[in-house]
C-alpha cells in the first residue's frame, strides 16, 4: 500500500497551491499517495488539476485586505480573533484526517494548523523573515515560533548569494532543520513564436485583486497592441471574453497558462513569490505591482527593481506610460538547480 501523504497549502490566491504542483508530482513519481487539503479558489485549482487524487476542504482562514492599503495591518489585527478560531479548527481537522486516512507524513504550505505529533509534518515557506513594517521584529518572532513546531522547513529557494526571495528566505541559524527546494514551477520553457504583446496576470485576495483588475482593464482599453487578460478567479467552468485588442479568460489551468506566458513579450503581474519564481523559471520580462500593504510583495518588487531585472511601481501610480521603460531592464532569469526529492521525501520514510 502507498503511503499517503497530506499536502495542504494555505489559500491565499493562488500562489501556495500552484507551487504546490510540482511537488504533488513528485510524489507521485517517488510512489507515494497524496491527498490535497485546503478550502477556497486554491482547493478549486488543485481539484482541476489533478481530479483523480482525493481532495478535503478545510476551515477557511477567509483572509481579506482593507481596500487602503495602509490599513492592512489594523485590518489583520482586526481578524486575529476569527484566523485563530480557524487555525485551531483546523488542528481538529487535521487530528480527525490522520486518524480517518492513515497518513504517513504531513506537507503544510503556510497553513499553521496543519502539523501531527505523530506524523512527520513539513512546513513550507519562504518567509523565514516576515516583513511588516516596524513590527516585522514581532511578525517574524511569531511565524519562527509556528515553524519550530514542524519536523522540517522546506524553502524553495537557493541557500546560496544566488537567490530569489532575498532576506525573506534567509537567516544565519535556526532550531529547526531547514531545506533549500530551489525555485519551485509547474512550467517548462519553450520558446514559441510571441504572439501576444501583454500577458496580465492577477490573483490574490479580495477586494485588491478586483480593484487591480477594474484599473489595469480600464488602461489596456487604450493600448494598441494584443493583451491576454487573466482574472484568477476559479469558477466551475473557464469563460472567454473578446473584447477589442483584449481577450479575457477568468482562469488558465497549468498547461494552457505555461503556453500563454510562453507566447507573450511582457507579463504585468503582482510580484507574489511563485509569480516570481514561475517567470524565472521560464525566462520572462514583466512589470510588477505590489499588492498594497503587503510588505513581502513590496520588497520583492524593489529588490528586482534595484536589480535592474523588473520594473515596478504602486498600484495608483500605474499607467501604460510606465511599460515604455521596460527596455532598461534584464527580465527575470532560471538558475540551475536540481531539487533532490528523494532526499526531502525520506522524512515521510522515518
Amino acid at each position: 500500500m502507498k503511503k499517503r501523504i497530506l499536502v495542504a497549502p494555505l489559500n491565499w490566491g493562488l500562489g501556495h497551491a500552484t507551487r504546490c504542483i510540482p511537488i504533488i508530482n513528485a510524489l507521485i513519481s517517488a510512489g507515494f499517495a497524496p491527498i490535497i487539503a485546503s478550502d477556497g479558489v486554491a482547493l478549486s485549482l488543485l481539484r482541476k488539476e489533478f481530479p483523480s487524487i482525493p481532495t478535503i476542504e478545510l476551515p477557511s482562514y477567509n483572509v481579506t485586505y482593507s481596500k487602503n492599503g495602509k490599513l492592512f495591518k489594523l485590518k489583520l489585527l482586526k481578524d486575529s480573533p476569527r484566523l485563530l478560531k480557524a487555525i485551531k479548527a483546523e488542528k481538529k481537522a487535521i487530528k480527525a484526517i490522520v486518524e480517518n486516512n492513515d497518513i504517513y507524513g504531513i506537507i503544510s504550505d503556510n497553513r499553521l494548523g496543519v502539523r501531527h505529533k505523530n506524523v512527520p509534518s513539513v512546513f513550507i515557506t519562504h518567509q523565514l523573515n516576515v516583513l511588516s513594517g516596524n513590527t516585522t521584529w514581532l511578525s517574524t518572532k511569531m511565524h519562527q515560533k509556528i515553524i519550530k513546531k514542524f519536523d522540517v522547513c522546506w524553502v524553495p529557494d537557493a541557500a546560496g548569494t544566488l537567490n530569489l526571495s532575498g532576506k525573506l528566505g534567509h537567516i544565519d541559524a535556526f532550531d529547526v532543520p531547514i531545506k533549500y527546494l530551489g525555485p519551485l514551477s509547474r512550467f517548462t520553457k519553450t520558446d514559441p513564436e510571441i504572439k501576444n504583446d501583454i500577458l496580465v496576470l492577477l490573483s490574490g485576495p479580495e477586494p485588491q485583486r478586483t480593484l487591480l483588475e477594474e484599473k489595469l482593464l480600464n488602461e489596456f482599453e487604450n493600448f494598441t497592441g494584443k493583451v491576454v487578460f487573466v482574472k484568477g478567479v476559479m469558477e466551475p467552468e473557464q469563460s472567454i471574453q473578446l473584447l477589442d485588442n483584449l481577450t479575457i479568460y477568468n482562469f488558465m489551468t497549468s498547461k494552457l497558462l505555461e503556453k500563454t506566458i510562453n507566447e507573450s513579450a511582457l507579463v504585468v503581474s503582482r510580484s507574489g513569490y511563485t509569480t516570481v519564481m514561475d517567470l524565472a523559471k521560464l525566462n520572462k520580462k514583466a512589470f510588477f505591482i505590489p499588492t498594497p500593504g503587503q510588505f513581502e510583495q513590496v520588497y520583492l518588487a524593489n529588490r528586482l527593481s534595484e536589480m535592474h531585472l523588473v520594473p515596478t511601481c504602486s498600484q495608483d501610480d500605474f499607467t501604460l506610460d510606465k511599460l515604455n521603460n521596460n527596455g532598461k531592464y534584464l527580465g527575470l532569469t532560471a538558475f540551475d538547480f536540481d531539487t533532490d526529492y528523494a532526499d526531502l521525501f525520506s522524512v515521510f520514510n522515518s
